[in-house]
């Protein structure tokens, strides 16, 4: 049998093959075929050529791409998992393989390569795996290792702790496992939904893939072969959410310039010889700049050099004079794949020829990174609740902040240990709060979505796969109680603030959509933000540090105040700030020009496009917030657009696939205007899911290459 391919009334690629590896090549090819686009987006950001045809705006993160040597970390990662696990290797060769056949028919359909002058590329063996690192090099957030650095710096010890909340910078998701013991058909059920920056083309590809080895639906991540997030086997299912692990350092590099290169100064108290080269970055529209590429034993220089920080912020800026040998800094970057030459890649076949939790929890112990925590459940009854990845040991200080290369002490000694928890009660919550990954994390999520969830599901004993979407969209917020506290204690006020603070007392503390008093509350929330970022002792934080600009938003103020806001309202004392004095001006100047609507007035989507669309048209307005279940990330005192929020959402019924579901913001097919780009945005939007169909005679013979546009 050759590869089939059919699609569902969604646009969902199903596909058939006569093995692994002719399925390999049917999903490259439907990939591409369907996001030709964004695979060669996503090609390009790897590599670091994006602004060649994107423009300036993608510099920053293409001298990043570079001086983190992501691609050739991706070709040594897959040069040895042909040394290590050659079946794999070749099963993403075939992959790739099916892109490439399918990257003209698809690029021909897509009016983005027009509309730039691209023309598609050719993909190498390891171009996956170069996707998969860009896609995850910043899902640990090491930037915040600055930030904390900073805050420490200028506010004391105690800023950790107050700052210490997922900010925007960072992905999480949300996760539930019922087991048997509490659903109406004695099965397990999975459901949650990952939070990820919203994308057009989306991040997550809904497909089907079927060979006489196994026959599973799920996520997958496009340019990357298999299932590897979310999946149903037909006897087991998985899913995933972000640990909120630790598992990247920064080092402070002390550097030199010689007449034979490039050295760095080492623990041992002796000058190293370090790895140099030049590169040049295109820009469209622009003349290139040249850039030097460092690599010290510890990692790349990812900011700085030999002339210090400020002198590598911009490439074609001549080198200056030599500074003193002691005040040369820069920072380097050391992660897992470039220590152990290892993408975790091993797990991803033996994930889709899982039959039961045993075998997934196999097959995650070759799981490198992003770290997660998972859940997982099978037909026979078995559960697991577990991370999966790599998290190296090392001193505690290199958690915190960079730590200096020349100092002894900070080298990484092996791993740690895979945590595992039961459910409580049938029960398993997942929503990068602290908990199972506790020892390999710093920063973790405020407590309220796993609370409010666990809470949901507590209120009866049995649930269906039908009940799971009130869980979805529940807009509960519980991080609002410090700010309401702080109002319910004002006294003195004006006629028109003592109304808006008794209104919003009464409110029910529902960020729902239509809902005038949950915009009100969050203009307050915003103005309390402002008036708190505007504060003198918070100066020294409010101006851009000299970092790449692609690192800034972990080192942004407003954004660290407002996802922080709770902590820094309930804090015994906040570093001699008058809060009392900070939410009545608040309130009083939200009162003055109250806001005129509803939440969903101005909590709209504002999803990421490489390329804007030729004529912007107005996002769907949204429910939720940060701190609810149904996380749609306004930044407070910034935005109330959401940039982030649930990048799908899925329900995995141990009982029956055919009764699972799924959705995505927008659609299958990642071309504009064609029927399948946005047709699945309404259920998202409503908290609908889209059935998932496994009978054949249901699909249709796909038709995608008659319909280009």
């Amino acid at each position: 049998m050759t590869a089939e391919t059919y699609r569902d009334a969604w646009g969902i690629p199903h596909l058939r093959a006569s093995d692994a590896r002719e399925l390999a090549h049917a999903q490259g090819r439907v990939t591409a075929l369907d996001r030709a686009w964004q695979l060669e987006v996503e090609r390009h950001r790897s590599r670091g050529t994006s602004a060649s045809f994107l423009g300036a705006g993608a510099l920053s993160w293409d001298v990043l791409a570079r001086r983190a040597r992501l691609d050739d970390t991706a070709r040594r990662c897959f040069a040895a998992l042909e040394r290590r696990d050659p079946e794999t290797a070749d099963w993403v060769r075939a992959y790739v393989d099916g892109v490439n056949d399918g990257l003209p028919a698809g690029a021909r359909r897509a009016p983005e390569f027009t509309r730039t002058g691209l023309t598609p590329g050719r993909w190498r063996p390891w171009t996956p795996l170069a996707v998969w690192l860009a896609t995850h090099i910043l899902f640990a957030g090491f930037p915040a290792k600055l930030w904390r650095e900073q805050a420490v710096r200028h506010l004391g010890r105690d800023a950790v702790r107050l700052f210490a909340t997922d900010g925007p910078g960072t992905a999480g998701s949300n996760g539930w496992l019922l087991t048997g013991a509490r659903t109406a058909s004695g099965h397990a059920i999975v459901a949650g939904d990952p939070h990820r920056f919203i994308e057009d083309p989306g991040v997550y590809q809904q497909i089907r893939l079927s060979c006489p080895e196994f026959d599973v639906v799920g996520l997958a991540v496009p340019g990357v072969p298999g299932i590897a997030h979310f999946g149903h086997t037909g006897t087991a299912a998985w899913a995933i959410t972000n640990a909120m692990a630790d598992y990247q350092d920064l080092y402070r590099e002390r550097l030199r310039r010689t007449g034979a290169g490039v050295e760095a100064l080492g623990p041992d108290g002796h000058w190293h010889r370090a790895a140099r080269h030049t590169e040049t970055v295109e820009i469209a529209g622009e003349p290139p700049v040249e850039i030097e590429l460092i690599e010290t034993p510890r990692g790349p220089v990812i900011a700085g050099g030999p002339e210090g920080l400020e002198a590598g912020l911009t490439p074609e800026r001549p080198h200056p004079p030599q500074a003193a040998e002691g005040d040369v800094e820069a920072l380097a970057l050391r992660y897992p794949p470039r220590v152990t030459e290892d993408l975790g890649l091993s797990a991803l076949l033996p994930l889709l020829r899982a039959r039961t939790v045993a075998d997934i929890d196999r097959a995650l112990d070759a799981w490198a990174e992003p770290v997660n925590v998972v859940q997982a459940a099978d037909t026979r009854g078995h559960t697991l609740h577990r991370v999966a990845g790599r998290v190296p040991l090392r001193a505690e200080a290199n958690r915190l902040h960079p730590v200096p290369a020349w100092q002894p002490g900070h080298d990484w000694q092996g791993t740690h240990r895979t945590p595992y928890a039961e459910p409580a009660d049938g029960i398993a919550v997942m929503a990068n709060q602290r908990g199972l990954a506790t020892p390999l994390g710093v920063e973790f999520a405020p407590p309220h979505r796993a609370d409010r969830i666990r809470a949901l599901l507590g209120t009866r004993r049995s649930w269906t796969a039908d009940a799971m979407p009130a869980i979805h969209t529940d807009t509960h917020l519980g991080s609002a109680a410090p700010l309401l506290d702080h109002l319910a204690a004002l006294d003195g006020l004006t006629p028109e603030a003592a109304r808006l603070r008794d209104r919003l007392l009464a409110w029910n503390r529902h960020m729902d959509a239509g809902s005038t008093d949950a915009a009100a509350y969050a203009a307050v929330r915003s103005a309390v933000v402002r008036h708190l970022a505007a504060h003198p002792v918070f100066a020294p934080l409010a101006e851009p540090p000299a970092y790449p600009e692609v690192l800034l938003p972990w080192l942004a103020l407003v954004p660290r105040i407002g996802h922080a806001l709770e902590h820094l309202l309930r804090a015994e004392e906040l570093y001699g700030i008058d809060r009392p004095a900070t939410v009545r001006a608040a309130l009083e100047e939200v009162a003055a020009q109250p806001p005129h609507g509803t939440w969903s007035d101005t909590h709209r989507l504002s999803p990421w496009r490489a390329l804007p669309a030729p004529e912007p048209s107005a996002e769907p307005g949204l429910a939720g917030d940060h701190d609810c279940v149904l996380c749609t990330s306004a930044v407070p005192g910034l935005t109330d657009r959401a940039a982030r929020g649930p990048a799908a959402r899925y329900i995995w019924d141990l009982a029956d696939r055919d009764n699972s579901r799924w959705v995505v913001p927008f659609g299958a097919d990642g071309v504009p205007g064609t029927p399948h780009h946005t047709d699945q945005l309404p259920l998202w939007l409503t908290g609908e899911l889209a059935p998932i169909v496994t009978d054949w005679a249901l699909l249709e013979p796909d038709r995608t290459e008659e319909t280009d546009v």
